[in-house]
């Protein structure tokens, strides 16, 4: 799934040909996707110009006086701006068509993704009202996982990928800040202290960093607006290592099933 750094690049590289410009037609040839694509949003968008997109999360919102488009890529979408008459593939759900001549293509093999309409505070909707902070703005830090935490046998990992805590960090990344900060994915969130919990906080936003960097990590299905894949998966240091010498102690990479998801980690050196 396209994690925080994911969708901040696909943001950066859609943003500039998008902004500014009127939205002329809505080509909508598959609205069965995690939520059918709702007629308001069909009607609506187009004659619009686009006035901002932003990322709150996960999702990106492109801002209209009229309204707001919340875009999610799920599990395996992506966009790309394509010529307009650019024939279709078979995956290739919605156009979004601008007054340059170009589209913004959303292609989604499992529709898993969204895209929904809103004429209110984008950031009321129920999908990010109850969201917790961005892990690249000041609101997170140390004092602020440890204030959440306390109390918690919840494991750490699974609590650093519940958006209520904090946004945007997925399996790759979680997996990944824990190694760098050395803490083990199974131990409680609840006991680890404030300092550890600052080395984690500072992991976090260190690897996510280093992944908007390298354009983000393509495993998959992932590539950003023009089409690139994301180059962070030359520098995981655990994630998909499962077996492989650790790059810090040479020990081998071990691989766990926790909260349902994969979970690679060092035993040398994260405890």
């Amino acid at each position: 799934m396209p994690e925080l750094p994911e969708v901040e690049t696909t943001r950066r590289g859609i943003e500039p040909q998008l902004r500014g410009h009127i939205v002329t037609q809505m080509r909508v040839r598959e609205p069965r996707l995690r939520w059918p694509v709702p007629r308001s949003l069909i009607e609506e968008l187009p004659g619009q110009r686009i006035e901002s997109v932003r990322r709150r999360a996960k999702y990106l919102l492109l801002d209209t006086a009229a309204g707001s488009a919340l875009l999610h890529l799920g599990m395996s979408g992506s966009l790309r701006m394509v010529f307009s008459d650019t024939p279709p593939g078979a995956h290739d759900h919605i156009d979004i068509v601008l007054d340059t001549g170009r589209s913004l293509r959303f292609t989604d093999p499992r529709r898993f993704g969204s895209l929904l309409w809103t004429q209110g505070d984008p950031l009321a909707h129920p999908l990010l009202a109850s969201l917790g902070p961005e892990p690249l703005e000041s609101a997170f830090n140390g004092s602020y996982l440890h204030d959440r935490a306390r109390g918690r046998r919840l494991a750490v990992k699974p609590f650093l990928m519940d958006s209520r805590i904090v946004v945007g960090i997925g399996n790759i990344y979680a997996s990944e800040a824990l190694f760098r900060a050395g803490i083990h994915p199974k131990r409680a969130a609840g006991r680890i202290s404030l300092p550890r919990m600052e080395r984690l906080a500072g992991a976090v936003t260190a690897v996510l960093h280093d992944a908007l960097r390298a354009g983000g990590t393509t495993l998959r299905d992932y590539s950003d607006g023009e089409g690139s894949p994301g180059h962070f998966a030359q520098d995981l240091r655990v994630y998909g290592r499962e077996g492989r010498a650790c790059r810090r102690c040479r020990s081998p990479v071990r691989a766990i099933t926790l909260g349902q998801r994969s979970t690679y980690y060092c035993a040398r050196c994260q405890h």
